[in-house]
């Protein structure tokens, strides 16, 4: 039936026709091969988990399922048949990709567990069917010529900006790599998706324009704007507008935001485009101006708390998505070509300090982006990638920053690991392949929300639990006016609403009147009491010291031994007395009396009967003793006497310990040893004549001159014959010469040797 290696658009195909079984050759693609089956739209899965409900959408689920099952099993020629020709195949994608859940749409997946293997089934199936339109070739035999295809696809709408965005949001979490690829291959074999994509910029700009409109603020940087009339006093704002229509927007941005993020995230070559339409500028502007509008709107008035808490979801999911959005453009566009070192490196530095630069007027927005993606990060890369970075720019911009956070109130932390993690995931962390065991769909979108508070608030906090800073003077202050007010309340109670809303007594008693305090207030005590502080144990008690338990211990004894304790001379002594007092000395002598006795040879007793395992004999040989060095003359060599290394120095008692006599007599002995070795020492002539030195002095001095070709100066004469009888040529210019350099010696330079001496330390200044 097909040809080999023959594309689907020139092969022919040939079939019976009509009740006689007649064949006819027909084209390949051609309306008459389309197989009549009717493929249901999709409707999304119920809110609540009512049997009734439940039982509905898994019969209506599971025709969808199977019709899409038996597509993807038809052949090649057969598929790309019903997909070009089959009406109600493309109602039914379009209709999944608008009513699929999203990350933050309440759904009934999590209460029925065959909803969710249910439409986790058609989830699989409608990427699978995405992903084999995107392919114009599926085998050697099996494919389509490229123009063809791009005809095709572009032609019949199989494809258009509005569907990839929702694919990007759908299918971009669990399959990023794939979908990445069937974009690539889409944009790649029909650029006319690069002109859809530069033509629906503007319409995504204009839809904030459109948000900034319905909450009463007047758009910047828009060439057609035009003045408001003086009888247009009637516009709404957020806080004036109805419920319903706030929640519309609300849900408008968060979507919006949601889809560009993942679209930039999924096929980042689209960040150039983009840029392009000055999209980065006109994102800060927006949320510099939306979002605080629309964050008072959601506190402040009163809501339900469901409604309430999903708007304040919505808000904080979108601001999140913004600043990745600015993060995906600026890493894409200048960021990686500077890292990658293109050419025109100094063009996307230039353009990345202009990007960072414009954000400073948008304190809030630069605050929010340096929590998450630090900017000093940024700039430390670039310097590295280019050492002629300006350090003034640089620091001008970091002052920037500073001052936004100053300006927002907020505290600048040590990023945390959640927020690095966001940003620098990795993709092969989230491109796993749609397999018939990894079914990716709203449940795992749903997962990715408990992170997308990260960087916001509670609704209603104060600063968000700021640590109390106040000193104990200051916080009673804050109790007793909350307690004038409010009587019935606890002081537990009031530090804890305190301590939750950031120590503001206003918001704490507005949220007390109004009943908004937080769940895990409304859940305590009302009159709870003032915690009790532990007291700290006294100093006495817990001290350690190297005095603790010795016998003057104050602290743990209670009598002590006074007579051994007085002040200056201790009473019925005398000075002479405490003088005369040797007892120490005595005590130490019989100490060094035991050295006196030294034995240096041990007799060797011939008993028999004595004990041979004491006695040093010679014949016995201990297997044990090293004997290496008995035999070798130890310093044989040295130049010291034999005397001085056989002979043992004999002891010397401290003449401290010696008794009259005794010290008397050593005294004589060592004098006289001292004699004898005088005399038998030679003279020794240390002295030298200082004549004999001088001449050598000088012969060196001459000969180190003689070989350097040293030549000493003329000798000069200044002082010349008797005034008034004229001097001689050479005395005139002796004279001349001492004038011009009599300032090189002498005290002509006194103050410049004594900056010197100041300089190098040695005056003190």
């Amino acid at each position: 039936m097909a040809c080999a290696k023959v594309p689907l658009d020139e092969l022919h195909v040939t079939e019976p026709f009509g009740p006689q079984g007649k064949e006819r050759t027909l084209p390949a693609l051609h309306p008459d091969r389309k197989e009549e089956r009717c493929f249901l739209a999709y409707k999304p899965p119920p809110e609540d988990s009512t049997p009734a409900l439940v039982e509905e959408f898994l019969e209506h689920a599971q025709f969808i399922s199977e019709d899409l099952e038996w597509l993807l099993a038809l052949p090649h020629d057969k598929f790309w048949v019903q997909v070009v020709f089959d009406e109600s195949l493309q109602r039914c994608l379009d209709s999944y990709l608008r009513h699929a859940p999203r990350g933050l749409d309440p759904s009934g997946l999590s209460s029925s567990p065959a909803v969710a293997d249910m439409q986790r089934n058609i989830h699989r199936f409608v990427f699978m069917v995405f992903l084999r339109m995107a392919t114009h070739k599926e085998s050697k035999e099996n494919f389509i010529t490229p123009a063809v295809f791009a005809e095709i696809i572009y032609n019949n709408y199989l494809f258009d900006i509005p569907k990839i965005l929702d694919l990007c949001v759908l299918f971009g979490k669990g399959n990023s790599q794939l979908l990445h690829k069937m974009i690539e291959n889409i944009f790649t074999q029909q650029p006319s998706y690069y002109g859809d994509l530069d033509e629906t910029i503007p319409s995504i700009i204009q839809v904030f324009d459109m948000i900034l409109q319905k909450c009463g603020i007047q758009p910047e940087n828009t060439g057609n704007s035009q003045p408001l009339k003086l009888n247009a006093n009637k516009c709404l704002t957020a806080m004036s507008m109805p419920e319903e229509e706030l929640a519309d927007l609300v849900l408008y941005m968060c979507d919006t935001c949601t889809t560009i993020q993942s679209f930039l995230d999924t096929f980042p070559e689209a960040c150039s485009t983009f840029k392009q339409h000055n999209f980065l500028n006109r994102l800060s502007s927006f949320y510099e101006m939306a979002v605080p509008d629309l964050e008072k709107a959601v506190k402040k008035r009163n809501f339900n708390r469901s409604l309430q808490e999903d708007m304040w979801r919505r808000i904080s999911y979108s601001r999140k998505k913004m600043v990745e959005i600015a993060h995906l453009l600026l890493q894409h566009t200048c960021l990686q070509p500077i890292l990658e070192g293109s050419e025109n490196m100094v063009s996307y530095v230039e353009d990345l300090l202009q990007d960072f630069t414009a954000f400073l007027q948008e304190k809030r927005f630069l605050a929010d982006y340096d929590e998450q993606f630090p900017i000093a990060d940024d700039i430390s890369l670039l310097q590295q990638a280019f050492p002629h970075l300006d350090d003034t720019r640089t620091s001008y911009l970091l002052q920037g920053v500073e001052s936004s956070w100053e300006f927002v109130g907020k505290k600048r932390s040590f990023p945390s690991s959640a927020n690095h993690s966001t940003g620098a995931k990795s993709k092969s962390d989230r491109d796993l392949a749609l397999s018939q065991k990894d079914g990716v769909g709203v449940l795992e979108d749903r997962e990715e929300l408990r992170g997308a508070e990260a960087m916001t608030d509670i609704p209603r906090k104060g600063d968000n639990g700021a640590v109390c800073t106040l000193s104990a003077g200051e916080l009673e202050s804050l109790l007793s006016n909350i307690r004038d007010l409010l009587p019935d309340l606890g002081e537990g109670f009031i530090l804890a609403c305190l301590e939750e809303y950031g120590y503001n007594s206003e918001l704490v008693i507005n949220n007390i009147l109004e009943d908004k305090l937080s769940p895990s207030l409304d859940k305590m005590d009302r009159a709870m009491a003032r915690p009790v502080k532990n007291e700290l144990p006294a100093v006495l008690s817990t001290r350690s010291n190297v005095f603790d338990d010795d016998e003057f211990d104050v602290f743990n004894r209670d009598r002590l031994d006074m007579s051994r304790i007085w002040k200056g001379r201790r009473q019925g002594e005398s000075v002479c007395a405490t003088l005369n007092d040797k007892q120490h000395i005595e005590e130490q002598r019989a100490r060094y009396q035991a050295y006196q006795t030294v034995v240096d040879e041990i007799p060797i007793t011939n008993d028999p009967s004595g004990d041979r395992d004491n006695a040093f004999g010679m014949e016995d040989y201990e297997d044990e003793y090293d004997d290496t060095y008995d035999i070798n003359q130890i310093g044989a060599n040295d130049l010291d006497e034999e005397d001085e290394l056989l002979n043992r120095r004999p002891f010397t008692t401290p003449q401290v310990l010696r008794t009259g006599k005794q010290a008397r007599e050593n005294y004589e002995n060592e004098d006289e040893e001292e004699e004898d070795k005088n005399e038998a020492v030679k003279k020794d002539h240390f002295i030298q004549d200082p004549a004999v030195l001088r001449e050598r002095a000088e012969a060196r001095r001459a000969a180190m001159q003689s070989r350097k070709g040293y030549r000493p100066p003329p000798a000069s004469n200044v002082v010349g014959g008797p005034k008034g009888q004229g001097q001689s040529q050479e005395i005139i210019l002796d004279r001349r010469r001492k004038e011009a350099n009599k300032n090189r010696g002498a005290n002509h330079n006194r103050r410049m040797m004594a900056d010197r001496k100041r300089n190098k330390g040695m005056i003190p200044s």
